[in-house]
């Protein structure tokens, strides 16, 4: 990467940056020669990104997101910092709302030049579940803190280690029979990398960004039914879907102990969709890849043969 890039030699600081996205995100930035600090409960979970940095790129940083004096300790020094938290447990929020503003009001006053707030498409104070209304809650904050940060809504996100593909590609590939909540909610589920490269385009150009939200939407729609039987497919199984009634997935996600609770079954329904209001990675420069691109690569090791399903597919 040209020494021209903005982020060259700036330190980055990832809250929540040890998750999913977050290490998506710290290698994108890696690679652009960014000094990249990874702010976490856990940071060790970031550990394996190590070996991709060179000697003195890469710190990690313990923080406890509500204590504000651990959060200013993590944004001590930052060129810029990215809000990535995001979780189903807890007080969310605190957590994802009043945490957020807490993140910005910091970022601001150590001198950061540029705030990216990760949302959810669907973030609104009036949503059906408290995830959503948690994520409008902090982006509000956010803006009452940091006027020009950007703030990106990301739809469902998948990758070839985490995401919906990888939460739902275990028991597809277990379980002959399945049923499915919420079968016709739509989604416009989206690639995790793309996901980091808008992040990256909005510290690289903060004042082309500034103030703005995004929705990061895939290229194309499906709905629930959709996604689990092109899992099935792309894993060579042969599986029976039943399609669950409301009544009937509400109840299991009331119950303790389950794999989705109520809030989750109610993002579900809700759909994970761009309402077109927004701008979105045309914007950003980004050219969204559709899940059909790497959906049968993701799930070769989910298949009875792994890699060498193909060949014995051809003997048998």
């Amino acid at each position: 990467m040209s020494r021209s890039n903005p982020l060259t030699d700036r330190l980055v600081t990832i809250f929540g940056g040890s998750g999913f996205i977050g290490r998506h995100v710290a290698e994108d930035l890696l690679q652009q020669n960014a000094r990249v600090r990874i702010a976490a409960r856990n940071p060790e979970e970031a550990f394996t990104l190590k070996p991709l940095a060179k000697l003195g790129q890469l710190q990690f940083a313990r923080c406890d997101l509500l204590d504000e004096a651990s959060v200013r300790a993590c944004v001590e020094g930052s060129h810029a910092v990215v809000n990535l938290v995001g979780s189903f447990e807890g007080n969310l929020m605190k957590l994802m709302g009043e945490a957020a503003g807490t993140l910005a009001r910091a970022a601001k006053d150590t001198g950061a030049k540029s705030f990216v707030q990760v949302s959810a498409i669907g973030a609104d104070r009036d949503g059906p579940s408290e995830y959503a209304q948690a994520k409008a809650l902090g982006e509000e904050l956010v803006r009452e803190a940091f006027p020009e940060a950007t703030c990106l809504r990301p739809s469902i996100i998948f990758g070839p280690d985490g995401g919906i593909l990888q939460l739902f590609a275990g028991l597809i590939s277990t379980l002959p029979v399945l049923p499915v909540f919420a079968p016709d909610s739509p989604l416009q589920v989206v690639h995790v990398d793309d996901v980091a490269a808008a992040i990256a385009t909005a510290l690289r150009e903060p004042a082309a960004h500034a103030g703005k939200t995004y929705e990061l939407a895939g290229p194309d729609r499906w709905t629930m039914m959709e996604l689990n039987r092109r899992i099935a497919t792309a894993q060579r199984r042969k599986r029976t879907f039943v399609p669950m009634p409301d009544s009937a997935s509400a109840a299991f996600a009331a119950m303790p102990g389950t794999p989705m609770g109520t809030d989750q079954w109610r993002m579900l329904k809700a759909g994970s969709t761009a309402d077109g209001d927004h701008p979105g990675f045309a914007e950003l420069g980004i050219q969204p890849r559709p899940l059909e691109l790497v959906i049968d690569r993701y799930m070769v090791h989910h298949r009875k043969h792994g890699r060498f399903a193909d060949k014995m597919d051809s003997l048998s």
